[in-house]
């Protein structure tokens, strides 16, 4: 019976990371197709939704790998820990700031537009990435 509370409450805890990726990639959509008119497709909007809820279920807390040397001034990097954290942060700051700019009403230029946009994409494909990584060695 514990088993399968800890399961259906794991399950439960992506679910949630699945939608904060899918609003988050909502609204750099939304600041994104705002500005820019090739993007205001609702097909785009599914698009980074789907790839936010992807990213935020397989990228966030992925397991751990054991590294030999443990306890060592110089141990290896978990490349799927990086990945994950430094994707999550990318994603995370991109879409904190098309939410301000959207909330704020901001007219940024162009440049801050697409970079909000690469940073979300980037971040999402680190994720990807790194819950891909973690679930091959698991």
């Amino acid at each position: 019976m514990q088993a399968r509370v800890r399961k259906f409450a794991h399950v439960l805890e992506r679910t949630g990371l699945a939608m904060a990726g899918a609003a988050s990639g909502l609204f750099v959509a939304a600041h994104v197709g705002s500005i820019v008119t090739a993007f205001t497709s609702q097909g785009f909007i599914i698009l980074m939704m789907l790839a936010g809820a992807i990213g935020f279920y397989l990228g966030i807390d992925t397991p751990q790998q054991e590294l030999p040397g443990e306890g060592h001034l110089f141990k290896k990097i978990d490349t799927a820990e990086f990945l994950s954290a430094v994707g999550t942060f990318f994603a995370a700051l991109t879409a904190f700031a098309a939410v301000s700019v959207i909330v704020f009403r901001e007219d940024l230029h162009i440049f801050w537009t697409y970079a909000m946009m690469v940073g979300w994409v980037v971040g999402v494909a680190m994720q990807i990435i790194a819950g891909a990584i973690a679930r091959i060695r698991a």
